[in-house]
This record gives C-alpha cells, sequence and structure tokens, in this order.
C-alpha cells in the first residue's frame, strides 16, 4: 500500500504517481473547467459528471467533453493529452434556471461531426435531448414531472440504440424512454409485468405508445447508479439499500444479487469481458463481485471515506502468455469496449477468452481498476490471478496486488460459499460474448467438489480455510445464486412479503450475500493518492490519460506513461460564446 508521510505531506495534493506501467503525470494546460477557472462553491450542488464521446472527424481531433458544474452545462473540444485547453471558446453553455444538471450520456452510435444526441438528467426530474453541435434543443421528457417527481441519479442510452434510453431516480424507479414518443399529458397508469425478490416491472397501459415504455422499481431508496454489461445484455444496478443487482435486461429477470458490508452502494462498473463486476459505497470498500458465480471474490480498503467512483481501465488489463504482452487491440476495438457496443469480435476479448481454454500454456490475467472517494484520494487496484483462480498452484499467481490478513471463518459458518459449475479442474468460464446460461444450468451436484478445489486454493494463498463448511449449505447457495431469475407468479405471496419487509443486514452478514471480511481476500491499492482539495466525483480511463474530476469543478487529466508531449498553448480568444437556456 502506498503509504504518505506524516503531518503536512499528509495534505500534500499529488500531481504525479509510479506503477508498474511507469510514471504517471498530471497536465496543468489540459485541466479543463469553467472559463474563469474560479473554484466553485459546491455545497448544496449535484455531483460534477464528464461524458466523452468521439466524433470521428478526419482532423484526429474528435474528442468532444461534457460537464455540469452547479446549474451550468459545458461542451468542449477536448484536447487530451496534445494540445492544451482553451477554456475561452466552448462549443456550447447553458444554465438552467430552477434545477441542475445532474447527469448526462452521448449516443456513440448517431454521433458524427455536424450532429450529436446528448442526454441531460436533471435535480428536478426532467430529462432534456439537446444537441450542442447544432445549439438545439430538441425534446424535454418528464417536463410536468407527471411520471417521476425525484432527482435523476443516472442517464444512459440503451447499448446498440438509437432511440431507447433509461433513467434512474432517486425514487428508486427507473423508467425505460424511446426518443420518438410522448409522455402523454397525464400520469401513466400502469399494469405488472414481472415481479421478483425486491423488484417490479410494470408497462404503460395507454390506447397509443407512450412513455415511459417500462418502470422498474428496485430495492428500497435511491437508486443511485446503474450500468449495462459490455455486450449489452445485462444490467447491473446499485441502489441506497446496499444490494448490487443484475438484470437480464430483455428478459427482465434477476441474474444475481449482493449486499454492502454497509450503507448503500453508489457506484458500479462491468470489467471489459463483462465477467466481474465492481461497485462502491458507503462503507468505504470496492467491492469485487463475479458474474459468473453470483459471489463476492475479494474488497478492497484504501479509502477514508465514500467511494463515489469506480471504473476498469482497459488499456492496462494484461493478459500474458508466458512472457508479458500488453492487450493488442485497435483503437476501434477500445472504444468500442468503452462505448459498450452490442457486436464485440476484437483481439482484446479473445485474448481474454483464451484464459478459458483448457491447453496448458501458462495464461495469466491482471484486470485493473481505479476508484475515487469523497476523501479525495484516487486509487488503483489490480485484480490477479491469485484472487481471481485460487485453486491454481502459486507458481502461476502473478500478482502486484497484497492479500492481507485472512484468517479462517468460524467452523459451520457459510464463509465464502460458492456455487461453481464444473468439476475439480479449473471450471470454464464463459467466453465474453456468451454469457454463462449454459455453465449455470450444468451446475449441480459436482459443486461440492469444485468447491474444495477452490478452498484448498485458498487455504494455500490466502490462509483461508473454507473446509468446515457444510453439505447442506451447497444446495442452499445452488438455489440462491442460480434460481433468482425464474421467479414464477406461484411464489408472488412470498414475493411480495420480501419485497415489503426490510432486509436485516445482521441476517445478511456472514452469508453468500455479504461475507464476513475475514471470509474474502482483501486488497491493498497499488497506489492511494490524494490529487484534489474537495471530493472526487470522477473517473474515466481513455487511451493516453486519466481522467479525474472533483466538486470544485476542475477536469484534470493525467498522462499515461509515455504518452506525455509537449503541449502547444491555447490561442488567445474572446469571450465564451453558447447558448444560454
Amino acid at each position: 500500500m502506498a503509504t504518505e508521510g506524516g503531518g503536512k505531506e499528509m495534505n500534500e495534493i499529488k500531481t504525479q504517481f509510479t506503477t508498474r506501467e511507469g510514471l504517471y503525470k498530471l497536465l496543468p494546460h489540459s485541466e479543463y473547467s469553467r472559463p474563469n477557472r474560479v473554484p466553485f462553491n459546491s455545497q448544496g450542488s449535484n455531483p460534477v459528471r464528464v461524458s466523452f464521446v468521439n466524433l470521428n472527424d478526419q482532423s484526429g481531433n474528435g474528442d468532444r467533453l461534457c460537464f455540469n458544474v452547479g446549474r451550468e452545462l459545458y461542451f468542449y473540444i477536448y484536447k487530451g493529452v496534445r494540445k492544451a485547453a482553451d477554456l475561452s471558446k466552448p462549443i456550447d453553455k447553458r444554465i438552467y434556471k430552477g434545477t441542475q444538471p445532474t447527469c448526462h450520456d452521448f449516443n456513440h452510435l448517431t454521433a458524427t461531426a455536424e450532429s450529436v444526441s446528448l442526454l441531460v438528467g436533471f435535480s428536478a426530474g426532467q430529462v432534456q435531448l439537446i444537441d450542442p453541435i447544432k445549439k438545439e434543443t430538441s425534446k424535454l421528457f418528464n417536463e410536468e414531472r407527471l411520471i417521476d417527481k425525484s432527482r435523476v441519479t443516472c442517464v444512459k442510452w440503451v447499448p446498440g440504440s438509437e432511440s431507447l434510453f433509461l433513467v434512474a431516480h432517486s425514487s428508486g424507479n427507473m423508467y425505460l424512454y424511446n426518443v420518438e414518443h410522448t409522455c402523454g399529458t397525464a400520469a401513466p397508469h400502469y399494469q405488472l409485468l414481472k415481479q421478483g425478490e425486491s423488484f417490479a416491472v410494470h408497462t404503460c397501459k395507454s390506447k397509443s405508445t407512450r412513455n415511459p415504455l417500462l418502470k422498474w422499481t428496485v430495492g428500497e431508496g435511491a437508486l443511485n447508479e446503474f450500468a449495462f454489461s459490455p455486450d449489452g445484455k445485462f444490467l447491473a444496478c446499485v441502489s441506497q439499500d446496499g444490494f448490487l443487482r443484475v438484470f437480464n435486461f430483455d428478459s427482465v429477470e434477476l441474474h444475481g444479487t449482493m449486499k454492502s458490508y454497509f450503507g448503500g452502494l453508489l457506484c458500479v462498473c462491468w470489467s471489459p469481458d463483462g465477467k466481474y463486476i465492481v461497485t462502491g459505497g458507503e462503507d468505504d470498500l470496492v467491492t469485487v463481485w463475479s458474474f459468473v458465480d453470483c459471489r463476492v471474490i475479494a474488497r478492497g480498503h484504501g479509502h477514508k471515506s465514500w467511494v463515489s467512483v469506480v471504473a476498469f481501465d482497459p488499456y492496462t488489463t494484461s493478459v500474458e502468455e508466458g512472457d508479458p504482452m500488453e492487450f493488442s487491440g485497435s483503437d476501434e476495438d477500445f472504444q468500442d469496449l468503452l462505448h459498450f457496443g452490442r457486436d464485440r469480435a476484437n483481439s482484446t476479448q479473445s485474448r481474454l477468452s483464451k484464459r478459458n481454454s483448457t491447453d496448458s500454456r501458462p495464461v495469466s490475467v491482471t484486470y485493473r481498476f481505479g476508484s475515487v472517494g469523497q476523501d479525495t484520494q484516487l486509487c488503483l487496484w489490480d485484480l490477479t490471478e491469485d484472487i481471481l483462480f485460487p485453486h491454481q498452484p502459486l507458481s502461476r499467481a502473478r500478482t502486484h496486488t497484497n492479500v492481507m490478513n485472512a484468517t479462517s471463518p468460524p467452523a459451520g459458518s457459510n464463509g465464502n460459499s460458492v456455487t461453481t459449475p464444473g468439476n475439480s479442474v479449473p471450471p470454464p468460464l464463459p467466453r465474453s460474448n456468451s454469457l454463462p446460461h449454459s455453465a449455470v444450468s450444468n451446475a449441480g451436484s459436482k459443486s461440492s467438489v469444485m468447491d474444495g478445489a477452490i478452498a484448498s486454493g485458498v487455504s494455500k494463498f490466502a490462509t483461508l480455510s473454507l473446509h468446515d463448511r457444510k453439505e447442506r449449505h451447497h444446495e442452499k447457495d445452488h438455489k440462491r445464486n442460480h434460481s433468482m431469475g425464474h421467479i414464477s407468479s406461484k411464489s408472488s405471496d412470498k414475493l411480495n412479503l420480501v419485497t415489503k419487509t426490510k432486509t436485516d443486514p445482521a441476517k445478511t452478514l456472514g452469508t453468500p450475500l455479504c461475507p464476513r471480511m475475514e471470509d474474502v481476500p482483501l486488497l491493498e491499492p497499488l497506489i492511494c493518492k490524494k490529487i484534489a482539495h474537495e471530493r472526487l466525483t470522477v473517473l474515466i480511463f481513455l487511451e493516453d490519460c486519466i481522467v479525474t474530476a472533483c466538486q470544485e469543478g476542475f477536469i484534470c487529466t493525467w498522462g499515461r506513461p509515455g504518452k506525455v508531449g509537449s503541449l502547444s498553448s491555447p490561442s488567445q480568444a474572446s469571450s465564451p460564446g453558447g447558448t444560454v437556456v
């Protein structure tokens, strides 16, 4: 773990840090903010958020940046590590009255040099569709707040769609919209489509098709964030009730759940191949959850306050075959990876899927992810073979992440219960584009054999002894982990009861939903650096840099090792342009 010195040095803001790849440097000339560069007084304001889009223009300068600060929304050309930011020329600037922008998302599918579709969610519940290049405001959804009056917490285009988008609110509801449809002049009437454990999905009852197409009610309290899987088929949601819930988006079925150690979950992201989900929240932890096994496989402790953003770095995630080797995906591949496109046939993912083959060549996978928090710190983490596949011989494991203080669970406890498809050989994990329907259906009585193999490997490396679990847990956990999505109406009475009663945290602790701290490996960060004066709200990994932002409204660019050239200065230009609404 990176430790800082005492006293004054502890509060010093870092402008560079070193990892195994080399030196990352803050580029002061590539800082974006409001044109006056004055720190924003952020008390009572919604978090600063940043969205990127590439317009695929021929100039090689196609990146565009959108960010919100207080009542203001800015749209700039993003010059990254190549050229200094010119804050005097926003392409578009908007100031809102009576409401504040809270989140936004570009449609990467339809973006061109002449036009881009940007969705903006607001604190009063509305969603606006704007084109900052044409400086048009084309539509306003939930204008009269008849659909939902609460703050918009997350808005995203449905992957692969030019017209569908999903909106989450602090009410705990999510709505599916189509940009082509109206919202109607009266409050919508709903009829139940599907109900499951702590969730319900309704369709909109009306003579003609109108928005919202679907209403999801998920958990209790605010739905803080959601993220689509890289192939667009699954949806991960994190809520103030502390639960991660993963749904099959098209069939509207629950795939699996996880509970925070305590408090609400605030952020969520998927690994580039869709096999792992990382969450962060009010327990100050990052939690790694296996999509295939529906279980917590590690927690990371490095933050001193709430974790506000988690994100994977697809450019540093590596597959090693004998000799260390980085991904060989093209720029287009990586853009797809970042933009959650539906069609995936790139070398990055095929390299990852080689890990699943049964041949004996040494293959090592390291996933890199990062987190930022209200403690103003940036943490980087490596998720390595010894954590992902603890039953393998130690000689195969290569790690830069320590596993610390792991002790044995009490005899007879659920411990780290695992329901893994397969037998005593390493389980065949699914390829990135064929998520594990077949693997799940094959899970059965052999899972106890697999459990033993995993337990043996874990105890060798992390001194976790999982042999004390009883056979009866396996059947119960199998049911919990793999049958959630197939809830039938026959069990609706029981489900209604679950939906209406609060989950007692004391009852989930020590179960597969929320293992005890000593029952799963504890990661330490590769680096943990204070990089801002105010709480951090943005973390985005781009090919040649890392982008962070804090609540003061400063968007910072950190050049990757070997990617920092000499920046040319911005031309001095006139006062900011753009439109004000």
